[in-house]
């Protein structure tokens, strides 16, 4: 058995299959590009290495895609394979359980016994760091910050990751709302371990809950050394700089981000398409001529319409589709969302039955009727569950203001501002919405 230096456990002997999963897990912990090359290194050194086949398989499943979850599912076939051809370590056994709950669409079930093994090893990194994945994922924030509470006690300065694991711990913090805590413990972080770019991520955060854009802008902008080195991430801090950039009125800045970082190319990945038509929709709504941006992520979202895997990405096609006027296909969407809604057996069909449902239907009844049938202040408060950061639902809670204001109901929109509200101060898009109110026919949902 070999540990590696990240106190995860193998069976395998051999050390340079153990060296190659260190670097994996290290690119992981700083969102850097070179882990599958990684992991594909490692089972070159060893085909039955089990961690390696579990963490390819973790990687698949977050990609939320129904081809990606079904090559986790192979590469679960392929880590129990390896289990029974030596004896195992606990490490590589909870690896293995917490993926098969994660490829069943129970992720919260998977970060459960990454939790439970973690109460015993501690400062087993990778199942902290995936468990912290899956909690973000699947809309729990509590799951994340006491994951971190409880690690953190059994970690001192200079522990390899340790860095990575304030960071983590930083994140949590903001999305309690403990944004003072979350700052220092985010500074910390990237003092510690300067690739973490996670921790750089919660400091930004709270600068944008509190709207510091000034500073926002300065730090992304001095550390764009440091995210631009990452995966797609990169784009996703790019994005928050260009959220910065908007907050202060210069929107010019924040679509020539868009083309440049933050949607340089066409991808697939549901985090990518997030950023892409987050930023746009709200670039939309302040009335800025957006050309042809649409017509590449409309295309995807025609493809995905059936795809329910994640519900948080089926809402983001749903905002593509009805800013093209593709009332068709938004129905697929719709319509998908109500079937995951009542099949059960998954987080994903909690989702749906809890938030997914009401907000696609208030969002298809708006462009395709002019009003909402749901109660939409209820719902505002009520999107946690959809996963994704408080940063990234507020393009929801932005939208369902303005379905508010679209409906000429003063009351219901202040309702509505007011949970957007207590997650960020006060900013410009409120004066946006009670401007609609007062002018409803002014904002178009469809592209002209």
């Amino acid at each position: 058995m070999i540990v590696d230096r990240y106190s995860g456990s193998h069976s395998t002997e051999n050390e340079e299959a153990v060296r190659a999963f260190e670097t994996a897990v290290w690119n992981v912990l700083s969102h850097r590009p070179d882990s599958g090359q990684a992991l594909a290194t490692a089972l070159t050194c060893d085909a039955d290495m089990a961690a390696a086949h579990a963490l390819r398989g973790f990687g698949a499943v977050m990609l939320a895609r129904r081809e990606t979850v079904a090559a986790a599912t192979q590469d679960l076939g392929r880590a129990r394979a390896a289990l029974d051809r030596r004896r195992s370590t606990e490490s590589e056994r909870v690896l293995v359980a917490a993926l098969e709950q994660a490829t069943a669409g129970r992720l919260r079930a998977a970060a459960a016994i990454l939790e439970c093994h973690a109460a015993d090893t501690p400062q087993d990194l990778l199942a902290f760091k995936l468990a912290h994945a899956l909690h973000f994922m699947s809309g729990d924030p509590a799951g994340m910050l006491a994951g971190a509470r409880r690690a953190l006690p059994h970690w001192t300065v200079g522990m390899p990751g340790y860095g990575f694991l304030l960071g983590c711990h930083a994140f949590a913090l903001e999305e309690a709302d403990d944004l003072e805590a979350a700052e220092r413990l985010g500074r910390r972080a990237i003092a510690e371990e300067p690739a973490d770019a996670w921790g750089l991520h919660a400091v930004g955060h709270v600068m944008e809950m509190q709207g510091r854009t000034d500073e926002g802008v300065e730090l992304l902008t001095r550390r764009r050394a440091d995210w631009s080195r990452c995966n797609n991430f990169a784009f996703h801090m790019a994005w928050h700089l260009a959220l910065f950039h908007l907050a202060q009125g210069r929107a010019d800045r924040a679509l020539a981000l868009y083309d440049t970082d933050v949607r340089p190319v066409p991808t697939d990945d549901f985090r990518d398409i997030a950023n892409a038509v987050s930023l746009l929709w709200r670039l939309r709504q302040e009335g800025v001529t957006l050309g042809d941006r649409w017509e590449e992520l409309a295309a995807i979202a025609r493809r995905r319409a059936d795809d329910t895997t994640l519900v948080f990405a089926s809402l983001h096609h749903l905002l593509t589709l009805a800013a093209v006027g593709d009332l068709a296909n938004a129905q697929r969407i719709v319509d998908g969302i109500a079937a995951c809604a009542g099949s059960g057996g998954s987080d994903q069909a909690d989702v749906a039955r809890h938030a997914g449902l009401d907000l696609a239907r208030a969002i298809f009844a708006s462009v395709a009727s002019g009003g909402p049938r749901t109660d939409i202040a209820r719902l505002a408060g009520g999107l946690t569950s959809l996963g994704g950061s408080r940063a990234q639902r507020d393009v929801f809670l932005r939208t369902l203001a303005l379905i508010a204001a679209q409906s000429g109901e003063r009351g219901r929109l202040e309702r509505v501002l007011s949970a957007r509200m207590r997650m960020q101060r006060e900013d410009r898009f409120s004066a946006i919405a009670f401007a609609m109110l007062a002018r409803p026919s002014t904002f178009a949902w469809r592209v002209a």
